[in-house]
């Protein structure tokens, strides 16, 4: 497989998660028993990507810390006669390649994605936030599937999508199909954060992309859209608007996308993904039960 390296853009402030984000990355917000960019590495892991780059601003040193290999706290576990417990940083000896660069000012995701340029140089690769998981406990292969037809159709990018209430498009980067909206289908266009009756679908992209480095001409050329800020999504419309061959993949059913972008959703995904544990899930549901009891 030959795209594998990932960008991974974890910059984001998390205001919206305030005052649990703001001494501490959104990403290493745990959920369940990890955090959640714990879940994001490991599934590119499991999809082949060998290279991780992270974009990370003020205030995301644990990311970079998290992903160290901790010989004090393996020396301390072995020590102490707690060797079960290196089982849980089996993370640590993945088969990866950890690089990080600064997005020095917040200017949105497309500008986040631009600042990966110096290292991705001419190489195609993925974008995979570092706040949203594919799937319970990250085990979709959509990765993998999106760098197979990137690389068979030989397109500019091939983006994720997932189904959304109407009521959400407001909310997303909303695909327009050229002809219809099979499992994988050509993206017309690509729009930014629609009002619900202006929406041409409800498929929202979903937070894995695989391009080709042509996205960063476009983002060069991207002025700044809503929120002042430089839109991925323009980027991707700019790049069909070029003639270039843009694909959108479907999610499946058991794909279902977990953002942690605010409190609702961080609530919701936290309380699926512990409930699922095997070791401590069946005792939550039987107190879940008993609260919820009239």
């Amino acid at each position: 497989m030959s795209v594998d390296l990932a960008v991974v853009p974890v910059a984001g402030r998390g205001t919206r998660l305030l005052p649990l984000a703001k001494s501490q990355p959104k990403e290493m917000l745990p959920m369940g028993r990890k955090p959640v960019v714990q879940y994001v590495v490991e599934e590119l892991a499991r999809c082949g990507i060998g290279r991780v780059l992270f974009v990370t601003g003020p205030g995301k040193a644990a990311i970079e810390n998290h992903f160290d290999i901790d010989v004090e706290l393996i020396d301390y576990l072995r020590e102490t006669g707690k060797e079960e417990l290196l089982r849980e940083l089996a993370f640590e000896r993945e088969d990866l390649e950890y690089f990080y660069t600064r997005q020095r000012r917040q200017l949105g995701l497309g500008h986040a994605v631009l600042c990966a340029r110096a290292v991705v140089g001419d190489q195609p690769f993925v974008v995979a936030l570092g706040d949203s998981i594919i799937g319970m406990h990250a085990e979709s292969k959509v990765v993998r599937t999106m760098i197979e037809k990137f690389e068979a159709s030989r397109a500019a990018a091939v983006i994720a999508f997932e189904e959304v209430p109407p009521r959400e498009v407001v909310h997303y980067g909303i695909a327009q199909p050229r002809d219809g909206a099979d499992e994988v289908f050509e993206l017309a266009d690509l729009i930014e954060k629609p009002d619900a009756n202006e929406a041409p679908s409800n498929l929202a992209v979903a937070s894995r992309y695989v391009f080709s480095p042509a996205i960063f001409d476009c983002l060069e050329r991207t002025p700044p859209g809503k929120g002042d800020e430089i839109q991925l999504t323009d980027a991707v419309s700019m790049l069909i608007r070029d003639g270039r061959n843009v694909l959108g993949i479907r999610l499946r059913a058991d794909e279902r996308r977990f953002d942690i972008g605010n409190f609702e959703s961080y609530f919701l995904a936290f309380t699926e993904f512990a409930l699922a544990d095997p070791q401590y899930g069946p005792a939550l549901r039987k107190h879940m039960k008993e609260l919820l009891a009239p």
